[in-house]
């Protein structure tokens, strides 16, 4: 499959909503309202552009995204940034082609590459771990609701950065729609 990724621009809002959309249509776990909870994200504070990523096809046609965006994971006065990777889609003529992997290996990098520390994920257990998440527990680090631990996963993007960090994971209030 011949496909590029590059950094999400305001003139593919829509379009990427529409891919969003489509990509969770037919998903168990969903709510179909993951093009909101992005619409919101990219409204708020929480939102950081170069992480928010498309894969797009030869004819430069959007088909899958990504968003990491800013959370805190916070434990009485103290608080430490982190991010949250939500969510991750790709049309469903192209998914299980690898567009998924490569966008989270390429948001990932880049996050670690603007200095970013860790990434919280909620999604399959048997998924995110290939990218080095773990159960977020590891850490002491737990989400604000009920979630059963093998969906609810860190990553370290710099070596140890969670070594010292427990606590309840905040998300932005673009999550609360």
């Amino acid at each position: 499959m011949n496909f590029s990724i590059r950094q999400e621009r305001p003139a593919d809002y829509k379009i990427t909503e529409d891919v969003i959309r489509q990509a969770f249509l037919d998903e168990d776990m969903s709510d179909q309202k993951e093009h909101f909870l992005v619409q919101r994200i990219r409204q708020s504070s929480a939102f950081i552009p170069e992480l928010s990523l498309v894969a797009v096809d030869y004819d430069d046609q959007i088909i899958g995204h990504i968003l990491l965006s800013k959370i805190t994971i916070e434990d009485g006065e103290k608080s430490v940034d982190s991010l949250a990777l939500a969510p991750v889609s790709v049309l469903p003529l192209f998914q299980n082609k690898g567009i998924g992997s490569q966008l989270i290996k390429e948001v990932l990098q880049k996050a670690a590459d603007i200095g970013q520390q860790s990434v919280i994920v909620l999604g399959h257990a048997a998924y995110y771990p290939k990218f080095g998440f773990r159960q977020a527990r590891e850490w002491n680090i737990f989400a604000p609701f009920e979630v059963p631990s093998e969906i609810f996963m860190a990553l370290e993007l710099v070596p140890n950065a969670l070594q010292n960090v427990q606590g309840t994971v905040r998300y932005s209030d673009a999550f609360e729609g």
